[in-house]
């Protein structure tokens, strides 16, 4: 299976390709779609939609995972990182794949075991997991990348459930 993990945003949206191989992971594409900030809004969605649909289409993946929207205080960034993620959503639904969004205590639990991880934690842990020579860089790569974690474990763990339920004779 092949999952794409967003870390979404106006400016940077991360984004990290992985594929699970059974228990194995394996990084196959990570990166950063940057929008120039002289743009206009409109204009910075589009960069980011039309980044996503090249990299959806060269990397074929399955599922594509973000970040849930989570500010407590400036409600203005609030609103263009979730126009940010109504594009990457459109994007993933329009190209047939199924869609996850985890909170960011979900990934720091997912990736780390404590909810309240430190940056740091996290993205040794994805060095680890995905057996690489260094730390992704910047930080909105390794979070994407740690996103797509979240979801392979989720998706693993969700269908071992539904296989357990499917041999007692019920569904979940």
């Amino acid at each position: 299976m092949r999952i794409l993990g967003i870390d979404p945003g106006y400016g940077r949206t991360g984004y990290g390709v992985i594929d699970v191989y059974g228990n194995r992971l394996q990084a196959a594409e990570y990166g950063l779609i940057e929008t120039d900030a002289a743009l206009p809004m409109e204009r910075r969605l589009q960069q980011i939609y039309d980044a996503l649909r090249d990299i959806i289409a060269r990397t074929s993946p399955e599922r594509l995972a973000l970040e849930q929207l989570f500010f407590n205080r400036n409600v203005t960034t609030a609103i263009a990182v979730g126009q940010a993620r109504g594009v990457i959503l459109l994007a993933g639904v329009q190209a047939g794949l199924s869609c996850a969004e985890y909170t960011p205590m979900q990934v720091k639990q997912s990736i780390v075991g404590y909810g309240k991880a430190e940056k740091q934690q996290i993205q040794e842990m994805v060095k680890i997991f995905l057996n690489l020579a260094q730390v992704p860089k910047p930080d909105d790569v390794a979070d994407a990348l740690a996103i797509a974690i979240t979801d392979a474990h989720m998706f693993s763990f969700q269908t071992s459930l539904e296989m357990r339920a499917k041999k007692r004779g019920t569904t979940s």
